[in-house]
C-alpha cells in the first residue's frame, strides 16, 4: 500500500482553509495531491474514484452524518468502489489500523507472486492484518463478489511487472525504464512494481517520485 502525503487542507485565494459544504468537493484537490489511484488497492481510476472517509461520516447508530468527519480534509482519502464498499461504515479505532497517509504502509504489507497481499512480520503486523481485512485486500475470486476483480488485477500487474523486469534485463536502456514508469502511472499497483524491482534501485528511485503524493520521506529504508 503506497504511503502518501495528503498535505494540509487547501486554501482559498485569501489563504483561508477551504470550507467544504459537501465532501465530493474535495475530490479534485485529492486527485491533484495523490493522483488517480485508490489509496488502498492502488488501482488507477478516473471517473469512479470516490472521496473516502477514513472514519465513516455516519457510523453505525448515528442518526445523521457527523460534520466533523463528513467535511474534514484530514478524514479524506481516495477509494475505488470495492475498497470503499468493503470498508463500509465500520467505525474504526484509528490506532488499530495502518493508514497510507499516516504510516509506512509499504513496509508493513507484503506483495507476492499471484497478486497476494499479506502482513509483514513485525510490531505492526496486527494492525496490518486489520487494514487488509478492512478493505478486503485478502479476498480472492473464491471469496469475493463477481464484480470484485482486485485480486485478478493485482495478479495481472504482477505478471506484467515480471515481464518488464525480464525485458529490462535484456535491453537495459533509459527508454525502457521510462516505459516502466509510464506503465505504473497509467495502470497503478505501485507496490507490486516496487516489490518486483526491489533489486533495481535505479528503477525504484524513479517509481518513488513517479506518482503524486508518494511519501518520499520514507525512501531511505526501502
Amino acid at each position: 500500500m503506497r504511503p502518501v502525503v495528503r498535505g494540509p487542507c487547501p486554501v482559498d485565494e485569501g489563504g483561508t482553509n477551504v470550507a467544504f459544504t459537501h465532501y465530493s468537493q474535495a475530490r479534485k484537490a485529492l486527485i491533484q495531491r495523490l493522483g488517480e489511484h485508490c489509496s488502498y488497492c492502488e488501482m488507477h481510476l478516473d471517473s469512479s474514484l470516490a472521496v473516502e472517509h477514513v472514519q465513516p461520516k455516519q457510523p453505525p447508530g448515528a442518526t445523521q452524518p457527523m460534520p466533523e468527519r463528513a467535511l474534514s480534509w484530514d478524514n479524506f482519502l481516495l477509494a475505488c468502489t470495492n475498497c470503499n464498499s468493503t470498508k463500509g461504515d465500520t467505525d474504526v479505532v484509528l490506532a488499530n489500523y495502518l493508514w497510507p497517509d499516516r504510516d509506512n504502509t509499504f513496509m508493513a504489507l507484503v506483495y507476492s507472486e499471484g497478486g497476494k497481499v499479506s502482513a509483514a512480520n513485525g510490531p505492526q503486523q496486527a494492525q496490518a492484518i486489520n487494514t487488509i481485512k478492512l478493505v478486503g485486500l485478502h479476498k480472492t475470486p473464491d471469496t469475493a463478489e463477481a464484480s470484485d476483480r482486485r485480486w485478478l488485477n493485482r495478479r495481472e500487474a504482477w505478471d506484467m511487472a515480471q515481464d518488464s523486469l525480464h525485458d529490462l534485463m535484456c535491453c537495459d536502456t533509459p527508454e525502457m525504464q521510462r516505459q516502466i514508469v509510464r506503465t505504473v502511472k497509467s495502470n497503478g499497483y505501485w507496490s507490486i512494481w516496487m516489490t518486483v524491482f526491489k533489486d533495481r534501485p535505479d528503477v525504484l528511485s524513479e517509481l518513488i517520485v513517479a506518482l503524486p503524493g508518494t511519501n518520499t520521506a520514507a525512501t531511505t529504508i526501502w
